[in-house]
């Protein structure tokens, strides 16, 4: 498979981005109570692109995208995922949940 180039098309989506990523968090959620908490990236990656698709949602997985500034290639982005060509997931995972984690509003 060649590496894909945003804007990347290879599903078309008609879903809008909030619809979208309603999905993705309840596919993380179910992914949580099923396996909790401390294990490595690469293991919630994994589930989460199992329950993603079983649920419906096309993604592409670590694809390698240029990075540009004014016109010239600086370096590589490599997403962990891109969820109906919309919606780019990080996965990340941390040993213990502190204070900083958390949102302010």
């Amino acid at each position: 498979m060649g590496q894909p180039r945003f804007p990347v098309k290879a599903f078309p989506s008609d879903m809008p981005e909030n619809a979208i990523t309603e999905r993705i968090i309840k596919c993380a959620i179910a992914v949580h109570r099923e396996l909790g908490p401390g294990l490595l990236e690469g293991v919630y990656e994994e589930a989460l692109d199992i329950e993603c698709t079983f649920d419906g949602l096309h993604m592409l997985r670590q694809f390698k995208v240029p990075v540009l500034y004014r016109g010239k290639t600086i370096g590589e982005y490599q997403p962990d995922m891109l969820i109906n060509d919309l919606v780019i997931v990080e996965i990340k995972s941390v040993e213990r949940f502190d204070p900083v984690f958390e949102a302010r509003y």
